[in-house]
Order: C-alpha cells, then structure tokens, then sequence
C-alpha cells in the first residue's frame, strides 16, 4: 500500500476507528471502566488511566507524524517533560541548552534541590563546546530548537551524532516547529517532546502534552511510567487535540507565510533592534531599541493580545522578561541575550496586512507616547 502524506493522515484522525457505528468524527468514550467478559478476557480496556480508545487514537497519530515507534498524551507540556525525565536518578547528569522555556528551567532547577540530577548549560554556539561538559555520570542531551526565545536553530543532526558517540539520550523540544517543518527523530534523536497545548492544538482552548520516542524498550519504560503517575491526557481533551491536528498542516502554511511578512516589516522598523526568525515557523522574537518602550506598545495593539502562550490562531505577544522566563534570574537571563528589550510574538493565521497595520499603528503611537525615536 502507498505511504500517505501526513496532510492525509492528520485529516483522516479517527475516521473508521468506530466500525459499530461508522463514526468519521472519532468518538469521546469518557467511561472510566470497561467490562470484562470473564477473567482473563478483555476487549484490549480495563482502565482509562492505562487505556482508552480516543487517546489511542490521538497517540497512534502522533506516533506516525513524528516518524516514531510509540507516542504518550500527557495532561500538559510540562508533564510531557516530567515524563521524560522519570527516566534518570539521583547521581545522573544531564546537559541542556541554556536558551529554553522558563518552565524547563524550573523544573530542571527543583530536580537539582530534590533529587540532585545535575544540569549543565551549554549556549548553543559551538557543538565542540559540549565535550567540555560531558561527566562520566552524564545521561542526556536536551534541547530545543529554534530555541526558546531567541529563536536559534541547531543542527539535529550534529547533535545526534555527538549525543550518540557520549551514549547520551538525545531529547528534543519540538514544539516551535512541529512535525511539519522538523521530525528530530528521523535526524538522530530518541524523543521528542511537544507542548500541544500550543501549535499541536491550535486553538488555545486544551492543555496537552506529547512524548514520542523511536526505541520499543524506550516505549516499554515511558508505557509504564506513565501508567503508573497518571498524567494521562483525558478523553475530551484528546479529541480536542485530534481536532486540531486535522488542520495542522494549513495552520502552520499560514503561520509561516503570515510570520515572514511580520519579520520583514520589523526588519525595517527604526523601532526594531535586531529580528530574530529562523525563516520557519511562526514564532518571532525581537529587540526593541528601548525597554520603556515595551509596555506602552503591548496598551496600544489592538489585534495581538498581550498573553503568554504561543501556537494558536490569534496572534499573541509576550514579554519573556515578565511571563514565560520570569523564573530565570536576571542576571542569568541577560548573560545569554535575554534582555528586558526583548519581545516575543506568536503570529497567528490572521490577514498577515491586517497585523503588519496593527503593529505599525502600536510603533507610531509609542513613539509619540515616550518621545524615543
């Protein structure tokens, strides 16, 4: 049979799963128990927590667009991370960009006061500077690329190749790009991870995560695990995600087209610093010439809602400074260009005209507000 194109697989999600009914729009089972025939005879479903057709059904899809053997939906981005790392202990090591979202960080920081698993920061530059941090207890390589904020893009490839020559596990953060623009594991990596909450969903309206990995003795240990915690996504909220996933792949054609004219307007505003676009995607991050100019800008713009998600259909703009980073200490933030001048726009699937207008009236009425120019 011919491979589907993932455009086809996404719209397809759930259809022919309900052969009872015919059901094309999967169908929510919310029961949280199942009946059994008789010991030992089961229809596949004991118990939603360690089974449950509407998230099998998300996960079989997941699993697919990401080129990976087996796929787990947890109840947030963060419990997608937590999962990951039910996989070390106290004594292990692990190594991570420095540029990542603050919530990483954070729980990266309370794993070190709990359960001593040490981290170690690498500033994305130089690949041949990872070597400096490599420990004999050393047990993973985490990332995320392009980068949270800052938007910088790594060589997966390279980075798998290194993680695999130190024995590391090799982690990737795909939420910025999705499996439309990047598949980490077919490039080397052995998870990936995804807040689906943002582009995954794309809706702003269900909290998600996803954990996707290649090795069946990796899926064994995360099937386990995740049965045993329980930060499974739940029924209503797996078929929101399988509803926004069947127009991922026309979301983010709009996104991208969308964030290139932003990031060209921007580009050419005397307002603008310096633009940080990888040329994918949806996501910008920009320096603006001054800090007192931020909040006068985010009171003045009337299509992009001051707010600190990212990945939905309205475009959205976030002060890392304040929201999503605010757990890094400032003097750790601005030794790696994180700076109180830095503003971050998630650019929605709007007339990309209509936006590139709201921002140039926000750039005008600042400008005359606070006299810098």
């Amino acid at each position: 049979m011919v491979r589907l194109k993932r455009e086809t697989i996404v719209a397809q999600i759930g259809n022919k799963k309900c052969e009872k009914t015919g059901a094309v729009n999967m169908p929510i089972y919310l029961s949280t128990a199942y009946r059994h025939e008789d010991i030992g005879r089961s229809t596949g479903f004991d118990y939603t927590r360690t089974g449950n057709p509407t998230r099998d059904a998300l996960q079989e899809a997941l699993a697919v667009l990401e080129d990976g053997y087996q796929a787990f939906a947890t109840s947030s981005g963060m419990s997608a991370i937590q999962l990951v790392f039910e996989k070390f202990q106290t004594g292990d090591h692990i190594i991570s960009i420095q540029d990542i979202y603050g919530g990483s960080f954070r729980l990266f920081q309370q794993m070190e006061a709990k359960y001593q698993i040490a981290f170690s920061y690498w500033d994305g530059n130089v690949i041949d500077d990872l070597t400096e941090l490599i420990r004999p207890e050393s047990k993973a390589l985490f990332i995320e690329t392009p980068s949270n904020p800052l938007m910088r893009e790594l060589n997966l490839a390279e980075l798998a190749q290194f993680a695999k020559e130190h024995r590391l596990l090799f982690i990737v953060d795909n939420t910025f790009y999705t499996p439309v623009f990047q598949r980490p594991l077919a490039q080397g990596a052995d998870i990936v991870i995804h807040s689906a909450t943002k582009y995954l969903g794309g809706h702003n309206d269900v909290l998600a995560g996803a954990v996707i990995v290649k090795d069946p003795s990796l899926a064994a240990f995360y099937e386990e695990t995740l049965n045993a915690i329980g930060c499974v996504l739940a029924p209503f909220d797996c078929w929101l995600l399988i509803r926004g996933l069947k127009t991922l792949y026309l979301r983010m054609k709009q996104h991208q087209e969308n964030a290139q004219a932003v990031a060209a307007f921007l580009e050419g505003h005397p307002l603008v610093q310096q633009v940080l676009y990888p040329g994918k995607g949806g996501m910008i991050s920009f320096y603006i010439q001054d800090e007192r100019l931020v909040s006068p800008l985010l009171r003045t713009l009337k299509l992009f809602t001051f707010a600190e998600s990212l990945g939905g259909v309205e475009s959205l703009i976030t002060y890392p400074a304040t929201q999503t980073h605010a757990d890094i200490p400032k003097k750790v933030r601005d030794s790696y260009g994180l700076t109180n001048q830095l503003v971050r726009l998630s650019v929605g699937i709007e007339a990309k005209q209509d936006l590139i207008n709201d921002l140039s009236q926000g750039f005008s009425k600042v400008e005359a507000e606070v006299g810098i120019g």
